[in-house]
């Protein structure tokens, strides 16, 4: 199992500081790490979940949120190295990386369709890696598992056609983390996991044609990609040079600003042209997917710096917290689905890890 790094102590009697400590008393920590722990062993127990060699599925919605968030609670909370559910993720994805093509793929060609095999192995092979070089960057050195993870990701790239560059995506028709969308999606997380990887791995001489390949990927299909994955783009550029002009970053800025909702807030479904399953009527209010990734995005590229509107978002995200259960609220694009059910919070649990990494980042 991976541990993590100490705390950051700061000044209490400087103005940031007391910022800080002002944005820290309007949401609860405490309360937002418990529903994530929650989650994480609600997922590891559900059957759906559960995988051969004893291992378990890493969900885009419900496992990646989680894991890019719950490690920037750990100084607040005192902790000296990962909560208990996380540590089961991580053995898991480490097994599975070591276990290469002898764990079975999430989904296969012979029950779920033609192509899902190769899907889930692409999937599967960018979340690792972005989870593995999450902790490790907090370690301060790449594990020989997380290269390992890495190479399988680069070794799963397109290399030629229209989709060079990217990844082919599990795709069942779930918007925004498993539909057409979603490749683009899953590209820029890989962008984001190479930059943020340790001893300076974005430089290995090594992947620097699968590097220039996503960057062109990247540049080519962002002109035609709903707003929420250039928004994903913008903070991967923040992690990955190359993938952005500063004028591009000032048009989309103007596009973001121009979607957040008079009550602050941002709504996943002005972000894209989406459509349910069953035909009911979208939930257009404000949620935490939509609001944490767009507030995360702006504060780590600057661009919302000692903005209103920026400020109007973050006071959204500290507004909407539901403190009883420590979650932020969303909603699913595909269905109308029960808010209290174990399904049904799968886009809280993405909310709630997206809007824990932009208050964390706001301090």
């Amino acid at each position: 199992m991976l541990l993590c790094a100490g705390g950051i102590t700061s000044d209490a009697t400087t103005p940031d500081a007391k910022t800080a400590a002002n944005t820290n008393a309007r949401w609860d920590k405490i309360a937002a790490a418990k529903y994530l722990d929650s989650r994480e062993v609600w997922w590891q127990a559900w059957p759906r979940a559960q995988k051969d060699h004893e291992t378990v599925c890493v969900s885009c919605h419900t496992n990646v949120p989680y894991a890019l968030a719950r490690p920037a609670l750990r100084q607040y909370l005192g902790e000296q190295k990962p909560s208990e559910p996380e540590g089961v993720m991580l053995d898991s994805i480490i097994k599975r990386v070591n276990l290469g093509t002898q764990a079975e793929p999430f989904y296969n060609d012979a029950k779920h369709g033609p192509g899902k095999t190769r899907e889930a192995r692409n999937t599967e092979s960018v979340n690792n890696a972005l989870i593995l070089s999450r902790y490790d960057a907090q370690q301060g050195h790449l594990q020989d598992v997380t290269r390992k993870a890495f190479s399988v990701m680069w070794a799963l790239q397109e290399q030629t056609g229209p989709k060079a560059g990217a990844w082919l995506w599990q795709n069942f028709h779930f918007s925004p983390w498993e539909a057409d969308e979603s490749e683009y999606y899953g590209a820029a997380m890989a962008a984001i996991a190479t930059g943020i990887a340790p001893d300076h791995y974005r430089d290995d001489p090594k992947i620097q044609s699968n590097l220039a390949l996503l960057r062109g990927y990247l540049k080519r299909e962002a002109p035609s990609q709903p707003l929420i994955n250039r928004i994903v783009l913008l903070w991967a550029s923040t992690k990955l040079p190359g993938l952005m002009t500063d004028a591009e970053r000032i048009v989309l800025k103007a596009e973001i600003y121009s979607k957040q909702q008079p009550d602050g807030g941002w709504s996943l479904t002005t972000l894209g042209t989406w459509k349910r399953h069953d035909n009911s009527p979208f939930d257009t209010r404000s949620d935490g997917v939509a609001t944490g990734l767009t507030v995360l995005a702006l504060e780590e590229s600057g661009l919302g710096k000692n903005t209103p509107q920026l400020k109007r978002g973050v006071d959204w995200l500290l507004a909407n917290q539901n403190k009883t259960e420590g979650m932020w609220p969303a909603y699913s694009l595909n269905l109308q689905r029960d808010p209290a059910s174990g399904i049904g919070r799968f886009m809280s649990d993405a909310a709630t890890g997206f809007s824990v990494l932009a208050l964390e980042n706001s301090r």
